[in-house]
This record gives structure tokens, sequence and C-alpha cells, in this order.
């Protein structure tokens, strides 16, 4: 199988640039920048385009996760408590594992584990041109399974006009951000952009520390039928650990307590490289061609006694991780008057090495992962007067290997996901859309594994792959003034992977097969803008069960209602807004006995531009709120959770000349 999926990519790579790519609906525009493809009016799909110009009065170098949440259906909480350093989101109660993340099509999941961790790239969204979401399975994409949803960002738009901007800010708990950008424009056929931050804090919990430092560099080439796009990104991380929950009577004393301790430490550094390529041979075809390579290398520490719930010895275990992934992928797609035809195939070759090792013995354990995969999918859209008809096929195989001390065979799994939909134009303004779709995922390696990072001595694995079959309906709205979607979900899966409510001993969330469940809701986000003031919503309803054993229970970590509302006012040089987040309980076991309780969190900015200087302010959790919105059960019953952050300031400016 390996010489196989090796034998594709060399096969890829040699016709790299002679073939094309695109993960989703087309929009295109003109040939001299990097096409980007992504979803859009008439496609029969659930998904939502964030408006780039409110990210960039919100960004201060927070994890993206908080500004996601402002999206229907995705809850999010950090470690430390506060928005820098480690941060995680879910999308309709289903974790980071099951949402696909990408970069210019480029995946940026971690194959082994699934998950996108975007603490590795401090200050991403500075260098983000267009972010779409997707929620549910949505159109075909490399890499993860889009099984909740997908996240897709796009790099910087090299067209943009020349400018230079450098900024800073500081807020509570010591932290700070400060970054430079320098972008050249289109000169000679030849475009350059460059990034560099620094994002520091110390954390709203005690020792729970986070510095890093991340680059971004594009350049690119244009001509009259074809363009070319390099795209680097390299992140340095320094973190105090605080992925350990906390006792509630240990909350009660001191809402900051750390349930790790402060020797506990991790230290990353990940780098990506992507070429693109596009070439348009005819009027009516584009061919889109890319290659990537990410190299991760670090680790993170953990006092076992204190793991353990015993008193610390100073005995600290170190998980120490070194990775490469290598892939291509290339597309296809024929624009005719009454249909859009696009066909692609992507491979990629990943390896980890896993190395534990302690103070006191030193190296304990070396084993390695290969996760390799091999996928295509064929797409056509079909205009026929007012209705857009929508069918989507794709072909994933993958392959995960371990090598270490005990005897392995190799898993494959073959999947095969079909899609299809129906948009219909109301006129010129609305459109509603059906859609029905099933994709299927493998279990992780930590699944598979049930939280080891060395494999014990005679295993057994119950972790199956699990499926869904989606169904989506909705309403769309575009109108000058007015922006609203409207739609409902059905989810039935089988066999679906599911949070237990438990954390295994390499910090990561343990997972349970369940046989029968569903998630179903509703979902809205609208915007109103009505002269200098800006209404915004994005709410969501969730019921979701799962059958097992003749016993019916709701998902943990799955609030029924998510409600976001703001309301903006813009005033010549002065912004100001206020920002309402309601969330409703969630439970953290299966029994459906501990729960987090629902909270409610205010927020507020103000802007004010001086000439090419803009200054902003930032209140967060005005009322001084006293939540949480994570947390886990313990063998014995004790009920760990994470806090999270009062009321808390922060202030920053940007210049640009």
């Amino acid at each position: 199988m390996k010489r196989h999926l090796s034998a594709t990519v060399s096969l890829l790579l040699w016709t790299l640039f002679v073939n094309a790519q695109d993960k989703d609906t087309i929009t295109q525009k003109k040939l001299d920048e990097v096409i980007i493809y992504k979803a859009n009016t008439i496609t029969p799909v659930t998904y939502q385009n964030l408006d780039m110009k409110v990210i960039d009065q919100k960004n201060t170098g927070q994890e993206p996760s908080f500004l996601l949440s402002e999206t229907p259906s995705i809850t999010v909480y950090s470690d430390a408590g506060s928005y820098q350093g480690y941060s995680y989101y879910r999308m309709r109660g289903m974790d980071q594992t099951r949402i696909n993340t990408t970069l210019d099509g480029m995946p940026l999941n971690e194959p082994e584990d699934q998950g996108a961790y975007f603490s590795n790239y401090p200050d991403i969204l500075n260098s983000v041109s267009n972010i779409q979401i997707q929620r549910g399975v949505g159109t075909s994409k490399n890499g993860a399974a889009s099984y909740a949803g997908s996240v897709q960002l796009f790099a910087p738009d090299l067209r943009d006009p020349a400018k230079v901007t450098i900024g800073g800010g500081y807020g509570s708990y010591n932290s700070y951000r400060l970054f430079g950008e320098y972008q050249t424009g289109v000169k000679n056929h030849k475009a350059l952009y460059v990034r560099a931050s620094q994002v520091a804090t110390d954390g709203f919990k005690y020792h729970a520390a986070n510095n890093s430092q991340s680059i971004f560099v594009s350049g690119g080439l244009f001509y009259d039928k074809s363009t070319w796009k390099l795209n680097v990104m390299a992140g340095h991380q320094k973190n105090d650990m605080a992925w350990l929950g906390v006792a509630d009577t240990l909350i009660a004393k001191d809402r900051r307590t750390n349930a790790n301790l402060p020797t506990e430490k991790d230290h990353f550094f990940q780098g990506l490289l992507q070429l693109q390529n596009i070439w348009q041979p005819t009027a009516h075809a584009t061919i889109s061609s890319s290659v990537y390579y990410t190299y991760l290398k670090g680790g993170y520490g953990f006092d076992v006694n204190n793991y353990m719930g015993l008193p610390s010895e100073g005995y600290l275990f170190d998980y120490n991780f070194q990775s490469h992934f290598v892939g291509v992928f290339s597309n296809y797609t024929l624009s005719k008057e009454h249909f859009r035809w696009t066909t692609g195939i992507h491979g990629n070759l990943y390896k980890r090495r896993h190395l534990g090792t302690d103070n006191v013995d030193g190296e304990l354990y070396r084993n390695k992962g290969y996760k390799n995969e091999l996928s295509a999918f064929s797409k056509i859209e079909y205009y026929l007067n007012r209705f857009t008809l929508y069918a989507d096929l794709q072909y994933r195989l993958t392959t995960f290997d371990y090598k270490g001390s005990v005897p392995f065979d190799e898993m494959h799994w073959q999947f095969l996901n079909p899609k299809a939909g129906v948009n219909f134009a109301v006129n010129n303004y609305a459109s509603l859309y059906y859609s029905i779709g099933r994709t299927g995922r493998e279990p992780t390696r930590n699944d598979l594994f049930a939280g080891n990072d060395d494999l014990p001595a005679n295993s057994t694995f119950h972790q199956q792959a699990e499926s869904v079959v989606d169904q989506e309906l909705g309403i769309r709205i575009n109108k000058k003034q007015f922006n609203c979607q409207l739609n409902g979900y059905y989810m039935n899966f089988s066999n679906e992977i599911v949070l237990n409510g438990k954390i295994g001993p390499n910090g990561l969330l343990l997972t349970d097969n369940v046989k029968s469940s569903y998630r179903t809701g509703i979902e809205l986000n609208a915007t109103y803008q009505c002269h200098a003031f800006r209404f915004s919503n994005n709410s969501a309803f969730n019921h979701s069960r799962i059958k097992e054993e003749n016993t019916t229970f709701s998902p943990i970590l799955t609030p029924r209602f998510i409600i976001n509302q703001e309301v903006g006012y813009q005033y010549r040089k002065l912004g100001l807004a206020v920002s309402g987040r309601y969330q409703d309980r969630s439970y953290l076991d299966f029994a459906n006995t501990n729960t987090i309780k629902g909270y409610v969190l205010v927020n507020a900015r103000a802007e004010y531009t001086i000439g090419a200087c803009t200054l902003s302010f930032f209140v967060n959790n005005i009322t001084g709120a006293k939540y949480y919105n994570n947390g886990y059960v313990e063998a014995d019953g004790t009920c760990k959770l994470f806090v999270q952050a009062p009321a808390n300031v922060y202030a920053a400016f940007k210049y640009r000349f």
C-alpha cells in the first residue's frame, strides 16, 4: 500500500502543473491572482463567509477559535482561561478532529489525530484574506473528513495595494501583541507579502503563560494565462501547561487555580511551505495545482504523580514529536454556459516520530506512526433556469501503520462520499436550497490507542469508522442592507465517535463509539445595516440524542441554545460595538448528571481613526460572569472544570502607511 501511494504521489508531482484544483463551488477572480474557490449563493450547502472588515476590527492576536465562536453552533474554551495560548472549538457539538481545516486548499489537520491547532501558527488571522465556514458535510475537500463542517482559510490577496502596517496591543494578564506587515502590490508581474508577529500572555490561571512568534511570507508571479504563488508560514511557541481541569472545590477557593504544575511546559515549532500554480489553457478550462510540505517538532511534559492526584515527587514525563507531511492536489475545471464541472485528485504521505522520555531514565520508548491518504472527486453544477442542480462524489482511501515495540497490522479504510443538492432562485435576492450528503471518517490514533502514546502489549481495538448522512434545508436572502441565512439540519450517524467526558494520559479527550445517534437543529446568521447602525445575529438551536443499550441521552458539551447578538455604530472616525452571548447548559458525562451551567457574556469595543492610525479599546466579560465552558468527570466522580477569565481589557493600535 505504501509503495502504491508513493508511486501515485510521484506521478502527481510529475504532472503537477498540468492538472487543477477546486475544493468548492467556484467564485473566480481575475487570472492574475491565484484563483480562490468557495461556495457561493447558488451552492446548495450551508455556509458563511466571515466579514473580514469586522474580523480585522476585532483581531488582537487572540486564538481564531474565539472569533469563529461568534458564528452559529460553535463553542470555544481555552486552557489558560484567556484569549491567547491553547484554545479549542466545537461545531454542532463535535470537536476539532471532525472539522476539516485548510489554507488555500492545503490540509491543516494533523493526519494522525486529525486536529488543527491554530496555536502553532500565532496571529494567523492577521494574514488571512477570506474565511469560509461550511457546516455539515458540505462540498468535497482535501484532508480530514469534513464531518461536522469545515473552516477554509485563504492566504493574502497579493493583488491588494502596496502597504506597510505596524501594530501592537496590551491588556489584562500582561497580554500583548506586536506585528509588522509589508505588501508590494503587483509590480512587473510580481508581488510580495511579509508579516511577522510576537504574541504573549501570562494567562488568567497561575503559571499559564504563552510566548509565541510567527511569520507569513507569500509571493506571486502573474502572467496572462498562468499564475504562481508560494506561501511560507512558521510558528514557534512556548507554553506553561494548563490542560488539566480544576475541581470545583479548588475553584471556590481561588478561580485562578491551575491543576498543572509550574514545571509542566511545552515547546513547539511548526512550518509549512505551499507552491501553487493556476493555468488557463482555454477560455473555459482552468487547471490548478499545488504541492505542500509541513514540518513539526516539539513536545510537552507533565508530572505523573500530579496527573494521578498524588503529591509531586518531581518526576517529569515528556512527550516528544517530530513529523513530516507532504502532499499534492490537482484539479481540472470546465465552465460552460449551463454547467460547471470539476474533477481532481489529492494524495499525501505522513510520518510522525513519538518519543517518550523522563528526567530520571532518559528515553523510555520510541515509535513511529505512518498515515497516508489518496482521494479523488468529481462534481458538477448544472444550471436550469432558476434551478442549480449539484452532484458531488468523492472516493477516499487512507491507511495507518505503527512501528513500535509491539506487532501491528497496517489498518486501512475506504470511503465513498456522495453528495447532491438543488438550489432554487426565488428572485434576484432570495433562494432556497436542499442538500443531502454522506461522509465517513476513520478513528484517530488517539481513539485507537485510548490516549496512550505508546501502544501497550496485547492491545485490542474497539473503535470503528463512523459515518453520517447529513440533510440541510435553508433559505438565503442577500440584499443591499440585509443578509440572512436560516437553515435546518438533520445528521444521522452510524457508529458515531463521541467524547465520553474523560481525559487520557496524553492530555487528549477520550472517545467511544455509539451505535445510534443523531444531531438536528436550526441555525441563523443575519446582518442588517441601518444608516450608522449594524445589527448582527448568529444563533443556533440543537437537539441531539444518543441511543445505547436501551438508554437515550444527550451528547456531552452540546448546548441546546447559543445566541450571539451584536450592535455596532459607526460615525465618521468613531466606531462602537456591544455584543452579547448566551450559551445554554451542557452535559459532562453520558449519564447526563454533571452539567456546565448556562451563562451570558457581554463584550464591548471602541475604535477611533486619526489619520493613518487606528486606536482600539476592548472590554470583555463586562459583567464579570463566573463561567465555565468545558470540563470532564474523573473515574471517582470528581467534576473537573475549565475556568474562563472574568472582566478584562485590551488596548491596541494600527498604523498604516
